[in-house]
């Protein structure tokens, strides 16, 4: 089952932290404090059974004891460091250790947790515009992003390949509202297709009739925002089916990575439909614009505000669907929880009121997210006060 919290001592880069999980939770940080560990630590929780199966299923084994294997299994090579004598684990307050979850044996398969890694740029294959199954991948990459890849895969397969050849926009996926911002901020007038090219799939860009536009040719944004896509199309079935079970949970990685601010947005609205379809949604993030996002529902939701501004927020025509978005985004039983993975001390702080006149200056600054904005606005200050700028 999803852990509701963890009670982090001495895993990996975390020194001490304590996570209660929201609806929405948010991780940020510098580079290699934790988060992505901790993220697929709770995917291994929930999990354990499932990911037991599918290693098994591609033939990768381990001895029951060999534990620094299973963790380089799991979480990738090198990392077999991250768990040690000195590492205390409690999930809902029962304690949990690597031995355990590596021992294999009858479990539970069911799979809770749907997780869009950072690297899922890496589904694709840059050569043939096609998706990377299992195999394909480094023994030694984690096991997230290679089961990522199968699944995109499988999902082309068994779901894609049998419609129209178009891929992106469909009415049957995502709602309109959403269909429509995501064209005008990521695709523009291009369409994303399956195309035969002798013999074999790929997924191109097109405009009209126009040439089709292969994967290499794509913006960055697009190469990473395709796979993202892809696996919400995991998630939001095209039938009148809400949710995929048994799946829970969804962990989204750098949501925002290669994208422009108003991209950004759009994709947000994404999660607004996990949490109105009964998700719970983990993100971590570098951007600024997504805490923007948080911090503006947590005071909307403490100004009892109408949906009318979560529309405007996002941009969002009136009408039932719209609606439904901004009131799932509304909603106080929906917490809204954001951590600050700090590196000196190696700790793990809530920041979740995102209060910018708080006494916590990592608080304050948003987890650095705003710190540098904030010191260059004081710069700018003292040297106009200083007589300093020329016009």
């Amino acid at each position: 089952m999803l852990p509701g919290c963890l009670r982090l001592r001495n895993f990996g880069p975390v020194k001490s932290g304590d996570i209660t999980f929201g609806a929405l939770t948010i991780f940020v940080g510098p580079q290699a404090t934790g988060k992505s560990l901790t993220l697929q630590l709770v995917k291994l929780l929930a999990d354990t059974g499932a990911i037991h199966n599918t290693l098994k299923q591609y033939g990768v084994g381990w001895d029951n004891n060999d534990i620094a294997t299973f963790a380089n299994v799991v979480f990738g090579e090198g990392m077999q460091g991250i768990w040690h004598e000195d590492t205390r684990i409690e999930s809902d307050g029962e304690p949990v250790n690597l031995q355990s979850l590596a021992r294999r044996g009858r479990r539970d398969s069911a799979e809770r947790v749907f997780y869009i890694p950072a690297q899922r740029v890496l589904a694709i294959n840059p050569q043939s515009g096609w998706f990377r199954g299992f195999y394909d991948y480094r023994l030694g990459d984690p096991f997230v992003v290679r089961d990522f890849g199968e699944k995109l895969r499988r999902l082309a397969e068994q779901e894609l390949l049998k419609g129209s050849g178009v891929v992106f926009p469909q009415k049957k996926r995502l709602k309109k509202s959403i269909r429509d911002s995501l064209l005008k901020a990521i695709f523009g007038d291009f369409s994303l297709q399956l195309e035969a090219q002798m013999g074999q799939r790929r997924l191109v860009l097109r405009k009209d009739e126009s040439a089709s536009l292969p994967f290499t040719v794509w913006s960055a944004g697009q190469r990473e925002f395709v796979p993202l896509l892809l696996g919400a199309y995991q998630l939001l079935p095209p039938s009148k089916t809400s949710r995929r079970d048994p799946l829970e949970l969804a962990v989204i990685e750098e949501i925002e990575m290669g994208l422009h601010p108003q991209a950004t947005s759009a994709a947000m609205l994404l999660v607004l439909d996990l949490l109105q379809r009964g998700y719970r949604v983990y993100l971590s993030t570098h951007s600024p614009h997504v805490l923007d996002v948080v911090w503006a529902l947590r005071r909307f939701r403490e100004s009892n505000a109408n949906e009318q501004f979560v529309r405007e927020l996002f941009g969002l025509p009136a009408g039932a669907e719209a609606k439904k978005l901004a009131e799932a985004a509304l909603d106080p039983e929906k917490d809204l929880k954001v951590y600050y993975f700090e590196r000196e001390q190696g700790t793990v702080q809530d920041i979740s009121n995102l209060d910018p006149a708080s006494e916590r200056a990592f608080e304050a600054g948003w987890g650095g997210l705003t710190e540098f904005s904030g010191h260059v606005g004081n710069l700018v200050a003292r040297a106009v006060a200083n007589g300093k700028v020329l016009y």
